[in-house]
């Protein structure tokens, strides 16, 4: 008999947390999230001082066979004048009774709150962290901060009568697909960009604060357009700033500014997964800490996670020159790949850079909606 708990303890959020380790032990390219950063997530993110969720489990016995979060995202309602629901931090045996009733339950959570307009996902808790769900790329692991699912899952979700909203594209790079077309290609593109006195530079890690106020609003204004963007408040950006300072190399996060005023960024960071697919369970302690430390300097790939240029500035290449910038630094210190993720299927201007500079399209990540 299949039972449906709401989580409301410690042990139950460890369950909640946990979980995934159990239904994709046997799965190679798996790789289980920090247990400390799931739970500060699911905690204490600035997230939860302006909205809410609620976590599930369900259990088959005395056995758990699923999770699902149901999650009301208040600032994405009032941004968009809309009354939706999220759900996220989805994972279920291969079982559409058990998935439909981790889905039905979600939706009744948010109809007890009030939600009468769709529901969407899976996001945890919005496009702002990850989000998607796998559908095409099941033959490699995910990179750092990308999400990683069962072949069967979409499946799970359109038999329950979730339609596509968006498919939400990885791009791939590798060592050997970066040729001299595509160096001359960001060479004329800077030199067209000094003609409009816009430059690129580094980030300046010693300013960092400074820095990252700057960064707060182009990210909010150069997102406001993407599908689902909720932009983030000080207090969200300043968290999420916080831990990116960790891995950040300053060659990986490049600013665009004209005449001293930022217009556009990128950042990088490494693709800690490699190390982080090794540490059992997520649990840092007792050897799992040494690991990340130590285990950094290995790392031979990136993730390129952030990408933004305001309006009345696109167009002008610099998000092919930022990319190029980048690709041309993860050769030079013997990366061996970069992955450039995501983007919006229909942003042609954005995608059309990345093709420029032989991207290849390797993994595809989807976006539901259903009317409630």
């Amino acid at each position: 008999m299949k039972n449906i708990v709401a989580v409301s303890t410690k042990k139950q959020l460890a369950t909640f947390i946990d979980f995934p380790h159990d239904l994709y032990k046997a799965d190679s390219n798996y790789v289980p999230e920090l247990f400390i950063a799931q739970k500060d997530l699911l905690t204490t993110h600035p997230f939860h001082k302006h909205s809410s969720l609620q976590c599930f489990l369900l259990y088959q016995g005395d056995q758990v066979i699923g999770r699902i979060a149901a999650i009301l995202n208040n600032s994405h309602n009032a941004m968009n004048n809309a009354n939706d629901g999220f759900f996220g931090f989805f994972d279920c045996i291969n079982d559409q009774e058990a998935a439909n009733l981790l889905l039905e339950t979600g939706v009744n959570w948010l109809k007890d709150k009030g939600v009468k307009g769709k529901i969407m996902g899976p996001t945890n808790f919005s496009t702002n962290e990850s989000c998607g769900l796998l559908v095409e790329g099941f033959n490699e692991p995910p990179v750092v901060m990308m999400p990683y699912n069962a072949t069967y899952y979409p499946t799970l979700l359109e038999n329950w009568g979730l339609k596509k909203q968006v498919d939400l594209i990885a791009w791939r790079f590798n060592g050997d697909n970066y040729d001299d077309r595509s160096v001359k290609l960001m060479e004329r593109l800077e030199e067209r960009l000094k003609r409009s006195n816009i430059t690129i530079r580094k980030i300046n890690m010693k300013n960092f604060k400074q820095e990252a106020d700057s960064l707060r609003e182009v990210y909010n204004k150069a997102w406001d357009k993407n599908l689902g963007f909720v932009p983030l408040n000080d207090e969200e950006f300043d968290y999420q700033a916080k831990d990116l300072k960790l891995v950040l190399d300053p060659d990986f996060c490049l600013v665009a500014e004209q005449d001293g005023k930022l217009v556009g960024f990128g950042a990088a960071i490494p693709d800690m997964n490699q190390i982080q697919r090794t540490i059992k369970k997520g649990r840092l302690f007792p050897t799992g800490i040494f690991k990340l430390l130590f285990g950094k300097k290995k790392v031979k790939g990136i993730r390129i996670l952030l990408l933004g240029v305001i309006d009345g500035y696109r167009k002008l290449g610099i998000e092919a020159c930022i990319y190029g910038m980048m690709i041309k630094a993860y050769r030079a210190k013997g990366m061996e790949y970069a992955e450039a993720s995501w983007t919006l299927e229909h942003n042609d201007m954005v995608n059309n850079a990345i093709i420029a500079i032989k991207g290849d399209p390797y993994k595809k990540y989807r976006l539901y909606e259903r009317e409630i």
